[in-house]
């Protein structure tokens, strides 16, 4: 009965992924974790925190490395399913307040920022505690708020390429 209960979350997630990967309901958290995961985005993203880590923490060349793309690994995974989910308990939120007395859809400038701080937010708290527990890295106030600025410089990028690449529709 043990193993059921470790197994069970695997299984709820390997059924609910493809659901938020082909909603049908679409809000912009979905449109920006899509972008996130391109191999541009991810590469600069992991090139822009490698240096912050290295800056940060002292660690050597390996470490650095290592930690860096561990702690990427982890939030490409972690993000994939939190964002979305950040972003629908925006929409939630948002229906029932502003978007009802403006006359807003989900595709509102207001949505498009809280979409953008919410994916920074999330990256960074996944990130920080990859290096504070998984590294032993001294992640305090100042080291968080520098994450959060490295991983700005990513989500940023891939939220820009919204417009000037937008996703095509099919």
């Amino acid at each position: 009965m043990r193993s059921f209960f470790r197994v069970f979350p695997v299984l709820v997630l390997l059924v609910l992924l493809p659901s938020l990967a082909c909603a049908a309901f679409v809000w912009p958290a979905v449109y920006l974790e899509t972008r996130l995961f391109s191999l541009w985005v991810v590469g600069l993203g992991v090139v822009v925190e490698f240096f912050f880590v290295r800056w940060l923490f002292r660690p050597s060349l390996g470490k650095a490395a290592l930690a860096t793309f561990a702690a990427n690994v982890v939030s490409a995974l972690g993000g994939a399913v939190l964002v979305p989910l950040a972003g629908m308990a925006w929409e939630f939120l948002a229906m029932w307040s502003y978007q009802r007395w403006l006359g807003w859809g989900s595709f509102n400038p207001l949505t498009w920022l809280v979409t953008l701080v919410l994916a920074c937010l999330i990256n960074t708290a996944v990130k920080c505690l990859i290096y504070r527990f998984g590294f032993k890295f001294a992640v305090k106030r100042r080291e968080v708020l520098w994450l959060l600025l490295a991983n700005a410089v990513s989500v940023g990028l891939a939220f820009g390429s919204l417009w000037l690449a937008p996703i095509e529709q099919y």
